[in-house]
């Protein structure tokens, strides 16, 4: 573990989730004097421990951010806290640096990073390539917005581990020195937009993944997004891209890219990994996810045939278009983590035809042009839930069968019992959990609790 000196200099981290509390104690143990301080009540924090902080002799407070924050030269900052917040404009004012926990751990990190952010697709890009890596036989801790944080990691490093870390747009915008060997963006589109302030500063924070990179460090994009493809040129450290097409020669060195069905990837010659049809993941957003994950695994030397091997195996993350149960012939996915309209667009482009579409959630943005044409082409019926139920029937009922319901388990019911051999039930919400659940995991294990329990009969 790299020695980052902390010793007696003062942080407050703000936020007892996973990643503050890991950031909290990584500090502590280090030698830094630590504040923890959380707005909200200890009853709905579901990490926090009060008798572990005792024991630790961290000082806290929860339910209120009190003026004892201010008492420390860094913040640690939690997502919840937006950059235009009156509690950091006051810390500015008083010279108090703002981090977030991934540059924090970064510090105490000395094994090669392996960084992946976008608007989609990040989890699953993120475990794949965790898992290519394991495969191939490297010490492989995968973390930051999926499972672990970084800095809950960072002291079970030996010398030949490699993080694999998936990385938001919240935890970018407050870096100043964390550089990854390895640095994706899947894409960029909507999303944010309430916390940034706009798209634009929402991209730049995107873009911020590459802002320490040297020119022996990797940079990978998606060559099929317009916004990452035209500023390619603005970007750091060896490029590499990939791509539904063929890549042509030029200022990209490390590409992947599909041709005659199959994946191919060239640093300098062509070499094919793997006929798409073999990948385990179904749906061509998981072909662009392969793609990526293949380029890092390359900068690690990984063979082809290993790579190959993993894919053909991997089945993908749990609450993205992930396969629950088979009963009579009709399959039931659960994608709880579409919570906006590309990643409902993704779910509808994995399967050709026959979908029986449970959808809707807390109201929100009503993107419904994305998903018109494939919603019109490939659901046969649509089972709406949540504040949003009445804005997808007013859309939809015209053109499509729509039925509202209540509750989950009641949409649940509906569609298997409307159901024929060969339909795919697919609950790929398009909106946020929070109407009803406490967040998309919740929701999506009710949804396969209710799934598994159905009666075959």
């Amino acid at each position: 573990m790299k020695n980052y000196d902390v010793q007696n200099i003062g942080f407050t981290v703000l936020g007892a989730g996973r990643s503050g509390l890991a950031a909290a104690k990584l500090l502590k143990n280090s030698g830094a004097n630590v504040f923890l301080s959380d707005a909200s009540p200890k009853e709905k924090l579901l990490y926090f421990k009060e008798d572990e902080f005792t024991k630790l002799g961290i000082p806290y407070e929860l339910g209120k951010n009190s003026e004892k924050i201010y008492d420390a030269e860094y913040f640690v900052t939690s997502p919840g806290i937006p950059p235009n917040s009156e509690i950091f404009l006051k810390a500015f004012d008083r010279g108090i640096k703002v981090l977030s926990e991934i540059e924090v751990a970064y510090r105490f990190c000395d094994v090669p990073i392996i960084a992946i952010t976008g608007t989609n697709g990040k989890t699953t890009t993120t475990e794949l390539t965790g898992q290519i890596l394991r495969d191939a036989g490297f010490d492989v801790q995968v973390c930051g917005n999926v499972g672990l944080a970084f800095s809950e990691i960072v002291p079970k490093l030996m010398k030949r581990s490699v993080v694999v870390l998936e990385v938001s747009s919240f935890q970018l915008e407050f870096i100043s020195e964390f550089r990854p060997e390895v640095a994706m963006i899947l894409n960029i589109t909507q999303d944010h937009i309430d916390w940034h302030g706009s798209f634009e500063k929402y991209a730049i924070a995107k873009y911020r993944i590459n802002l320490n990179q040297t020119s022996d460090d990797l940079f990978v994009i998606n060559y099929d997004d317009t916004l990452l493809k035209e500023n390619l040129d603005n970007f750091r450290g060896i490029k590499g891209a990939f791509s539904g097409k063929v890549i042509p020669d030029g200022p990209v060195s490390n590409k992947a890219y599909l041709k005659n069905g199959s994946i191919y990837y060239n640093s300098g010659k062509d070499e094919m990994i793997i006929d798409t049809k073999d990948i385990f993941i179904r749906g061509t957003h998981n072909v662009m996810n392969s793609m990526a994950a293949i380029i890092a695994a390359k900068r690690f030397n990984v063979s082809n045939e290993s790579i190959a091997k993993t894919l053909r195996t991997f089945r993908g993350v749990e609450h993205r278009i992930e396969p629950v149960r088979e009963i009579k012939g009709v399959k039931f996915y659960n994608d709880s983590k579409a919570t906006n309209y590309d990643s409902l667009y993704v779910a509808l482009e994995s399967f050709e035809k026959n979908i029986i579409l449970i959808m809707g959630g807390k109201k929100g943005e009503n993107n419904f042009e994305i998903v018109d044409e494939l919603m019109r082409k490939r659901v046969k019926m649509i089972c709406a839930i949540g504040q949003s139920k009445d804005a997808i029937s007013d859309r939809y009922a015209h053109d499509i069968k729509v039925k509202k319901f209540d509750t989950l388990e009641e949409a649940v019911e509906a569609a298997y019992k409307k159901s024929k051999k060969g339909d795919f039930v697919l609950f790929s919400p398009g909106y946020k959990s929070f109407d009803m659940f406490d967040n998309y995991e919740h929701r999506g294990k009710a949804f396969k609790e209710i799934v598994n329990n159905l009666d075959e009969k």
